[in-house]
């Protein structure tokens, strides 16, 4: 994902928690503390708790210091995120598995999956443990039981659903798509990530949520609030714009990722990377999913 071009950017807030806390602080014009990558390793080991070795003078000379890890790669990225995701696949289906077995496990397995899996994202984010792959991994194994539960409620006729596992191919098919095509876009610099491209993002995620928790609320008094959900056009519309919302967050993903690896974080920061993107991806999932279930139910 880096590109010399973008050398010498100012770094950008995300609209994604996991990956705010990953991101170095710039001072002066330069990431604070970063010089080479093995200087950057060096400074990312401090704040992660770690300290490079020191060695005595020999001949009357310092010796510099040896950075603690290796600085995190691409490679790095893409293997930790195909081993969240892999997870997430594994818990899923083994989830929709069960659900389709015994229906009463489905409520279970959504609000107690998604619980459990929101309260681990906090506890990443919030206190800086985006880097544990126990934390990680198993947030992906709970998102993976939330995902395949709901899926089934979306398809599964039992819940009013239609299109069962062909529905469920396509949103997964359209999530990928969507998350290979906004690569494309951030690496041919179709789309370059300013600071007003991000503030734009993340005003259009808080609108977005406020108003979905809205309509949560508005659903309490009348049966289908706002019509967010409801199936109709207003959901629709809402659902395309949250999708196009999701999509473009992986544009900032991608570009703290970037910053990341330029600045020469640890290898265990790839963790961090991983859990965000796959915070992403399940968000976009589950709007198409719930997109394409409402031209099912048509």
């Amino acid at each position: 994902m880096s590109r010399d071009s973008r050398k010498g950017r100012t770094v950008r807030s995300t609209s994604n928690p996991v990956f705010r806390n990953l991101q170095p602080q710039q001072q002066g014009g330069g990431y604070a503390g970063f010089g080479s990558a093995a200087a950057g390793a060096g400074q990312f080991a401090n704040q992660y708790g770690q300290q490079p070795p020191q060695y005595p003078p020999y001949g009357g000379q310092q010796q510099p210091p040896i950075p603690a890890t290796r600085p995190m790669t691409i490679d790095d990225v893409v293997t930790k995120t195909g081993i969240t995701l892999g997870v997430v696949t594994v818990a899923g289906i083994l989830s929709y598995a069960l659900t389709s077995a015994n229906h009463n496990l489905a409520p279970l397995f959504v609000i107690g999956g998604g619980l459990i899996g929101f309260i681990l994202v906090m506890v990443a984010s919030f206190g800086r443990k985006q880097d544990n792959p126990a934390i990680v991994l198993s947030y992906a194994a709970f998102e993976g039981l939330f995902l395949g539960a709901l899926s089934y409620m979306f398809t599964g006729v039992e819940f009013g659903g239609v299109g069962g596992a062909g529905l469920i191919a396509q949103a997964v098919l359209g999530t990928f798509g969507v998350f290979f095509g906004m690569l494309v876009v951030y690496k041919t610099g179709a789309i370059r990530v300013t600071p007003r491209l991000t503030r734009m993002i993340i005003g259009a995620l808080i609108g977005a949520v406020v108003l979905a928790l809205g309509n949560m609320v508005a659903m309490l008094f009348t049966t289908d609030g706002f019509g967010l959900r409801s199936g109709g056009t207003i959901a629709i519309i809402f659902s395309l714009v949250m999708i196009g919302i999701a999509a473009f967050s992986f544009l900032l993903d991608f570009d703290a990722a970037d910053q990341l690896i330029r600045a020469g974080a640890p290898e265990k920061a790839a963790w961090g990377v991983a859990l965000g993107l796959t915070v992403t991806l399940v968000w976009l999932y589950v709007e198409i999913l719930r997109l394409l279930s409402y031209f099912q139910n048509d």
